[in-house]
């Protein structure tokens, strides 16, 4: 069994410096792909990069600084990578913020940052890394979009976060159905309550609280989540796409919320 389905791939993914999306970049990293890591954070990408590297010898994470609200910043890295590499095979828009805020005190600005993140750089990330699949005639291209389980399921003062999320579900169609006839499949994903270095800051208590509420009787992990978009990214996924998978241990089934979780 080969223990590095990717040799000779490469993937670029968003939102990378820690968390899911670094996760990610590892797991591709180790599977033998050629990784171009983003996050907002110059620093913070370049210590994840080197972090990768440091782990896995031999590996190849190009780290790149750049807000993926910023069109034009997408587009230069996204091309400047494929150029650099002479191919790009998967591209996973990974990077996303959340913005707490009750509807009836919501203010444009926030509502615009979150957009400008969560859905348009998730939008023109792939319309950045399809092109360029296109024009370096890549086979089976795969572009993944990273969604939550908020996009399906109303959380208080999470409404804003929830619409982008959901309008990444419906992304998933429509750019399935535009790209497949160039070999790419576009898929979501949508994690429930994971484990990352954010929500254990917020809460100490995140696991226990979440686990308890999931039929499972855990949290998700990022590995659950790396997974499924390992497999997603995979052959074997060759004939889906325009599909939205939730990675949440089954809480979306009923979607009970901790006692004390805030409003």
């Amino acid at each position: 069994m080969n223990q590095q389905p990717f040799t000779g791939q490469s993937v670029f993914i968003t939102g990378a410096g820690v968390g899911i999306g670094f996760g990610l970049c590892r797991a591709f990293a180790a599977a033998g792909a050629v990784v171009a890591l983003n996050d907002v954070e110059g620093a913070l990408a370049q210590a994840a990069a080197e972090k990768i590297i440091g782990e896995w010898p031999g590996a190849t994470v190009i780290p790149y600084a750049f807000d993926v609200a910023d069109v034009d910043a997408v587009q230069n890295a996204i091309n400047h990578f494929a150029q650099q590499h002479g191919r790009l095979d998967m591209a996973i828009a990974n990077a996303g913020i959340t913005q707490y805020g009750k509807f009836l005190e919501y203010t444009a600005a926030d509502f615009d940052r979150v957009m400008g993140v969560n859905l348009r750089g998730s939008y023109f990330t792939a319309q950045a890394a399809a092109r360029q699949m296109i024009e370096r005639g890549t086979e089976d291209g795969r572009i993944l979009l990273m969604s939550s389980v908020t996009g399906v399921r109303a959380f208080k003062s999470l409404g804003t976060y929830g619409v982008s999320k959901a309008g990444i579900i419906h992304m998933a169609r429509v750019l399935a159905l535009e790209l497949g006839e160039y070999g790419i499949t576009v898929n979501a994903i949508c994690p429930g309550a994971v484990i990352t270095e954010r929500t254990v800051a917020d809460d100490p208590d995140y696991a226990a609280k979440w686990g308890g509420v999931t039929p499972d009787g855990r949290a998700g992990e990022v590995e659950d989540i790396v997974a499924a978009a390992l497999f997603l990214a995979s052959p074997a996924a060759r004939h889906i796409t325009g599909q939205t998978i939730q990675v949440d241990g089954g809480w979306s089934l009923r979607s009970p919320i901790p006692e004390d979780h805030p409003d």
